[in-house]
Protein backbone atom coordinates (compact mmCIF):
# COMPACT_ATOMS: atom_id res chain seq x y z
CA UNK A 1 0.00 0.00 0.00
CA UNK A 2 1.14 3.37 -0.70
CA UNK A 3 -0.54 6.70 0.74
CA UNK A 4 -1.04 9.57 -1.72
CA UNK A 5 -0.47 12.92 -0.44
CA UNK A 6 -1.00 15.31 -3.34
CA UNK A 7 1.06 17.70 -4.70
CA UNK A 8 3.82 18.76 -2.07
CA UNK A 9 7.66 19.70 -2.18
CA UNK A 10 8.11 16.03 -0.50
CA UNK A 11 11.61 15.23 -2.20
CA UNK A 12 13.74 14.27 0.39
CA UNK A 13 16.61 15.28 1.33
CA UNK A 14 16.99 18.88 0.52
CA UNK A 15 20.22 20.65 1.32
CA UNK A 16 20.13 23.88 3.29
CA UNK A 17 21.26 26.23 1.24
CA UNK A 18 22.02 29.67 2.73
CA UNK A 19 22.23 32.61 -0.65
CA UNK A 20 24.18 35.60 -0.10
CA UNK A 21 24.41 38.73 -1.79
CA UNK A 22 25.30 42.69 -1.52
CA UNK A 23 22.71 45.68 -1.94
CA UNK A 24 24.02 48.48 -3.80
CA UNK A 25 25.85 49.68 -1.16
CA UNK A 26 28.06 46.38 -0.41
CA UNK A 27 25.83 45.15 2.38
CA UNK A 28 26.20 41.64 3.19
CA UNK A 29 22.51 39.97 3.40
CA UNK A 30 21.29 36.29 3.38
CA UNK A 31 18.36 33.87 3.35
CA UNK A 32 17.78 30.39 3.80
CA UNK A 33 16.13 28.90 0.62
CA UNK A 34 15.21 25.33 1.06
CA UNK A 35 14.35 24.63 -2.88
CA UNK A 36 17.08 24.74 -5.20
CA UNK A 37 20.42 22.48 -6.55
CA UNK A 38 22.58 21.60 -9.43
CA UNK A 39 20.66 22.23 -12.80
CA UNK A 40 24.11 21.58 -14.89
CA UNK A 41 27.57 21.08 -14.39
CA UNK A 42 28.50 24.41 -13.73
CA UNK A 43 24.72 25.52 -13.24
CA UNK A 44 22.75 26.36 -9.61
CA UNK A 45 18.76 27.20 -10.00
CA UNK A 46 17.16 28.74 -6.58
CA UNK A 47 13.73 29.47 -6.32
CA UNK A 48 13.42 32.28 -4.43
CA UNK A 49 10.40 34.53 -4.26
CA UNK A 50 10.50 38.16 -3.63
CA UNK A 51 12.92 39.34 -1.25
CA UNK A 52 15.70 41.93 -0.65
CA UNK A 53 17.73 39.05 -1.50
CA UNK A 54 16.41 38.74 -4.84
CA UNK A 55 16.54 42.63 -5.16
CA UNK A 56 19.91 42.16 -4.64
CA UNK A 57 20.38 40.11 -7.23
CA UNK A 58 19.03 41.58 -9.24
CA UNK A 59 21.21 44.98 -9.19
CA UNK A 60 24.67 42.98 -8.39
CA UNK A 61 23.88 39.80 -10.81
CA UNK A 62 25.55 37.64 -8.47
CA UNK A 63 25.38 35.51 -5.36
CA UNK A 64 26.62 32.81 -3.35
CA UNK A 65 25.01 29.14 -2.37
CA UNK A 66 26.92 28.08 0.54
CA UNK A 67 25.72 24.65 2.32
CA UNK A 68 24.27 25.14 5.84
CA UNK A 69 26.19 22.94 8.15
CA UNK A 70 25.37 21.27 11.95
CA UNK A 71 27.71 24.45 13.74
CA UNK A 72 25.39 26.99 12.44
CA UNK A 73 21.47 25.55 12.90
CA UNK A 74 20.50 28.36 14.53
CA UNK A 75 22.05 30.99 12.19
CA UNK A 76 21.01 29.51 8.84
CA UNK A 77 17.44 29.32 10.11
CA UNK A 78 17.27 32.66 11.54
CA UNK A 79 18.64 34.24 8.03
CA UNK A 80 15.51 32.53 6.93
CA UNK A 81 13.08 33.39 9.47
CA UNK A 82 14.18 37.17 9.45
CA UNK A 83 14.06 39.76 6.72
CA UNK A 84 16.70 41.82 5.99
CA UNK A 85 14.01 44.42 4.88
CA UNK A 86 12.76 44.78 8.74
CA UNK A 87 16.41 43.99 10.18
CA UNK A 88 18.98 45.47 8.49
CA UNK A 89 21.77 43.76 10.92
CA UNK A 90 20.52 40.20 10.55
CA UNK A 91 23.83 38.86 9.45
CA UNK A 92 25.74 40.49 12.18
CA UNK A 93 22.44 38.88 14.63
CA UNK A 94 23.03 35.52 13.04
CA UNK A 95 26.97 35.77 13.90
CA UNK A 96 28.02 35.71 10.23
CA UNK A 97 30.80 37.75 9.03
CA UNK A 98 31.87 37.60 5.29
CA UNK A 99 34.56 38.06 3.03
CA UNK A 100 34.03 39.27 -1.15
CA UNK A 101 34.23 37.03 -3.44
CA UNK A 102 37.43 37.33 -6.12
CA UNK A 103 35.02 36.20 -8.28
CA UNK A 104 31.83 37.87 -8.16
CA UNK A 105 30.07 40.65 -6.28
CA UNK A 106 28.97 38.63 -3.78
CA UNK A 107 29.56 37.86 -0.05
CA UNK A 108 31.21 34.71 1.18
CA UNK A 109 30.01 33.90 4.80
CA UNK A 110 33.00 32.59 6.71
CA UNK A 111 31.63 30.12 8.85
CA UNK A 112 29.71 28.36 6.45
CA UNK A 113 32.56 25.99 4.83
CA UNK A 114 31.25 25.38 1.17
CA UNK A 115 30.10 28.49 -1.14
CA UNK A 116 29.09 28.38 -5.02
CA UNK A 117 29.98 32.01 -6.32
CA UNK A 118 27.64 32.40 -8.95
CA UNK A 119 26.88 35.25 -11.35
CA UNK A 120 23.17 35.41 -12.31
CA UNK A 121 22.42 33.62 -15.72
CA UNK A 122 18.71 34.08 -16.79
CA UNK A 123 15.36 34.35 -13.99
CA UNK A 124 12.77 31.98 -15.25
CA UNK A 125 8.97 32.44 -14.29
CA UNK A 126 7.92 32.13 -10.82
CA UNK A 127 10.92 33.16 -9.11
CA UNK A 128 13.78 30.98 -10.14
CA UNK A 129 17.06 31.98 -10.34
CA UNK A 130 20.29 30.23 -12.74
CA UNK A 131 23.19 31.03 -11.48
CA UNK A 132 26.93 30.01 -13.39
CA UNK A 133 28.93 28.53 -11.29
CA UNK A 134 32.27 30.88 -11.20
CA UNK A 135 34.36 29.04 -8.38
CA UNK A 136 33.80 26.65 -5.69
CA UNK A 137 35.46 27.63 -1.95
CA UNK A 138 35.97 25.06 0.26
CA UNK A 139 37.53 26.08 4.11
CA UNK A 140 40.32 24.46 4.46
CA UNK A 141 38.52 22.77 8.07
CA UNK A 142 36.23 20.67 5.28
CA UNK A 143 39.87 19.20 3.91
CA UNK A 144 41.28 15.56 4.64
CA UNK A 145 45.13 15.56 5.15
CA UNK A 146 45.30 15.59 1.50
CA UNK A 147 43.62 18.40 0.20
CA UNK A 148 40.41 16.21 -0.98
CA UNK A 149 37.09 17.26 0.21
CA UNK A 150 36.31 15.13 3.46
CA UNK A 151 31.70 15.19 4.22
CA UNK A 152 32.09 14.34 7.40
CA UNK A 153 33.89 17.57 8.17
CA UNK A 154 31.43 19.40 6.01
CA UNK A 155 28.91 18.64 8.67
CA UNK A 156 26.31 19.15 5.71
CA UNK A 157 22.59 19.54 7.04
CA UNK A 158 19.68 18.64 5.25
CA UNK A 159 15.39 19.75 5.81
CA UNK A 160 13.02 16.82 6.14
CA UNK A 161 10.43 18.67 4.19
CA UNK A 162 7.87 15.89 5.78
CA UNK A 163 8.57 16.55 9.33
CA UNK A 164 10.03 20.47 9.36
CA UNK A 165 13.68 19.20 11.16
CA UNK A 166 17.02 19.88 10.26
CA UNK A 167 19.34 16.69 10.14
CA UNK A 168 23.18 15.75 9.84
CA UNK A 169 23.56 13.74 6.54
CA UNK A 170 24.49 10.23 7.62
CA UNK A 171 27.02 7.54 6.73
CA UNK A 172 28.40 6.21 3.00
CA UNK A 173 26.42 3.27 2.48
CA UNK A 174 27.95 2.91 -1.19
CA UNK A 175 30.59 3.87 -3.61
CA UNK A 176 28.25 6.17 -6.78
CA UNK A 177 29.10 4.86 -10.46
CA UNK A 178 30.98 2.04 -8.63
CA UNK A 179 28.56 -0.19 -7.07
CA UNK A 180 25.76 -0.53 -9.19
CA UNK A 181 28.58 -2.37 -11.61
CA UNK A 182 28.21 -6.15 -9.58
CA UNK A 183 24.44 -6.46 -11.63
CA UNK A 184 25.97 -6.37 -14.74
Amino acid sequence: MRKNFGVKPFLAPQPVLIIGTYDENGNPNAMNAAWGGMCAANEVMVELGSHLTTDNIMKTKAFTVAIADGKHVAACDYVGVVSGKDVPDKMKKAGFTVTKSEFVNAPIINELPLALECELKEVLTGGKYIGEIKNVSICDCALDADGNVDLAKLDIIVVDPFNHGYYRLGEKVGSAFKDGFALK
